[in-house]
Parts: C-alpha cells; sequence; structure tokens
C-alpha cells in the first residue's frame, strides 16, 4: 500500500511547479489526495479525517502556514515536505518544532536569481543602466564625453552574503576578471578563499571600494535594515547597487537621499518594502533607479525546475539516500 501525500496550495500554482511528467514520478511510489489544500482548504476550523493519514506534502508559494497544535491535530503521522519554492521562513518552525522534516527546492530557485544578478553586474559596470535611454533627453553624448564606468577587467564587486544565491554569484563571476569582495559575518577565510573571494569585515567598506554591490543577505530580524545611511553615503559616485535579496534589509530612504546627492548613482531594485513600492514612492520617478517586479527569482518555464528538485529530494529521502535540501531550525537563523 502506497503512503498518502498531498499537494498543498492552488491547483495553478502545484501545475506550475510540478509537472506531469514529476507528478507521475511520484505516483509511482505514493497516493495522492484528490484535493489540492490551500490555505482556506486546510485551515477552515473543520474536521479532516483525511489528513490524518498523509505522510508527505508537496508544495510551493502559497504553502498554508498552521500553527504547532494545528500541524498536530490535522498530521498525526506526516514525516516530510518538499517544497517546491524558495524561503520556507513563514511555515517552517510548527512543522520542524513537532519532528517533521522540510526539504525546499532553494537551490533550483537560486540559479535564476544568479543568473540575472551576474548579468546585472556585468552591464553595470559598462555602464548600461545609467546611460540606457528610457526617454527624454539621449545620453549618447553624456556617455561618450566622460566613460566613467570602469568595465568588466580588473574592477572590483562586492557581494554581501555568501549563502546559496552569494557563493552562486561567485561562481559564475569567476568568468570574467574581477575582483570579487564579500560581506559575510558566517562566512570563514578559507570558505572565502576557496569562493575566490576577499572578506571584508566592515560592510561600508564593501561600498566604499567597490563599483557594484549585490545584496543577498538572508532574510531575518537581524538583517532588517542592516544597509542603511552608513552604506550607501560611501558609494562611489557612480557606483550601482542590486537589491534581488529582501527589500526590508534597506532603510529606503537613507539608500533615496544617497542617490538624490549623487545623480550619477543607481540602484537596481528587484525587491523593496511594501513590495511594490508605496503609491507616491520616489522610486518611482527617480531616473536613477530601475524598478523590476521581484522577477529574479524562478518564473515561467523556471518554476518547474523546483519540482524536479523537490522529486529527486523524495526520491533520495524515501530510498534512504543522502539528500541535499533539507531545511533546519539552526538553518533558519542565517538563511533567506
Amino acid at each position: 500500500m502506497k503512503p498518502k501525500a498531498i499537494f498543498a496550495a492552488a491547483e495553478k500554482a502545484i501545475a506550475d511547479a510540478y509537472g506531469e511528467n514529476t507528478k507521475a514520478l511520484l505516483a509511482e511510489k505514493l497516493d495522492f489526495l484528490p484535493a489540492y489544500y490551500t490555505e482556506d482548504v486546510m485551515l477552515d476550523g473543520g474536521a479532516h479525517p483525511e489528513l490524518e493519514e498523509v505522510e508527505y506534502i508537496f508544495s510551493t508559494w502559497g504553502m498554508p502556514a498552521p500553527d504547532e497544535a494545528q500541524v498536530a491535530s490535522l498530521f498525526p503521522k506526516l514525516k516530510a515536505i518538499f517544497y517546491a519554492a524558495g524561503t520556507v521562513q513563514a511555515f517552517a518552525r510548527p512543522f520542524l518544532a513537532r519532528g517533521i522534516k522540510i526539504f525546499s527546492a532553494w537551490g533550483a530557485n537560486a540559479v535564476p536569481v544568479a543568473e540575472v544578478t551576474v548579468a546585472e553586474i556585468v552591464l553595470a559596470n559598462k555602464g548600461c543602466f545609467r546611460t540606457m535611454h528610457r526617454g527624454g533627453s539621449p545620453k549618447w553624448t553624456e556617455h561618450n564625453a566622460a566613460r566613467p564606468h570602469p568595465g568588466n577587467f580588473d574592477t572590483d564587486v562586492g557581494i554581501i552574503g555568501a549563502g546559496m544565491i552569494g557563493s552562486m554569484v561567485i561562481e559564475k563571476l569567476r568568468d570574467y576578471r574581477l575582483n570579487v569582495k564579500v560581506f559575510d559575518p558566517f562566512l570563514s577565510e578559507e570558505r572565502a578563499a576557496a569562493l575566490g573571494a576577499e572578506k571584508l569585515e566592515d560592510l561600508t567598506e564593501l561600498f566604499a571600494q567597490c563599483h557594484v554591490i549585490s545584496n543577498h543577505l538572508a532574510n531575518n530580524p537581524q538583517t532588517v535594515g542592516m544597509i542603511d545611511r552608513r552604506c550607501f553615503e560611501r558609494m562611489e559616485d557612480n557606483a550601482v547597487f542590486i537589491n534581488t535579496g529582501r527589500g526590508q534589509q534597506i532603510v529606503e530612504a537613507d539608500m533615496i537621499a544617497a542617490l538624490k546627492e549623487k545623480p550619477g548613482r543607481t540602484a537596481i531594485l528587484d525587491v523593496t518594502w511594501p513590495e511594490p513600492p508605496a503609491p507616491g514612492s520616489e522610486l518611482y520617478t527617480m531616473n536613477n533607479v530601475i524598478l523590476t517586479p521581484h522577477n529574479a527569482g524562478s518564473i515561467g518555464r523556471e518554476v518547474a525546475r523546483m519540482g524536479e528538485y523537490m522529486c529527486a529530494e523524495f526520491e533520495a529521502y524515501f530510498s534512504g539516500g543522502p539528500t541535499k535540501y533539507e531545511v533546519t531550525e539552526e538553518m533558519l537563523k542565517t538563511m533567506a
């Protein structure tokens, strides 16, 4: 008899993350209940005796977030959750407290974020974002007269946070002749050396020394507001700040003030706080700010890669083999 399993998210989200081939592979070993368990269904206050035999949950964005008492009541036999998305911060702790294992496709979601970030770093070093024509007066003459941007040879690039995404960015930058510097209190000197990066102990020095600075800090209470005036005021006149991490880590008013003080500085923001920016935010109208709608992570066909990662992770777990992407409570202190 196959173990019971459910998909816990909206049907469309599940379909995007778990392709038909992936579902077929899972169905060879698991008996899935027919319903899709969104938060409204799972946590409607009613009895759900059908969930009492469930041993595995497969989910993605939209995973319900029961409290510990609800977890104990709904899922007395639950062994593991396989989450085809990135961060599990919103729901993980009550499950982990009950001894339920959680596996996340953060490794898969890191791939497109790292790819986008590297592309933006390369373009930023060429001055593309500062000089691109976006309406108004053409900047061709200004660009050719001054050429204030260093290019991608022997240029200092700063990475904030060397977790999965930050490390992947550093590794991908090896294809370029760049001097990568990194700030991460949890990064050892040995690991930094293995990545080919110079570790800096002072975050403000990273902003002072690097032409492009890219944020990949873990998203937790300790990092909220960590990137503030002390950092932004030390940026070079034509430096570029990239944020594909989290908006809460930035003191927005301090960043805006620094961008106004030296309009040659540029911010490329895939994330903000709030998200999207509040109506009337100056970020919408500043010439040296480029906003993208949180699309550095998995989108379109990329989403299915996360389901494939979780299918492979389940296969490894179910067969008793080594897994790659288990998330522990200790890891939640430092991961996004």
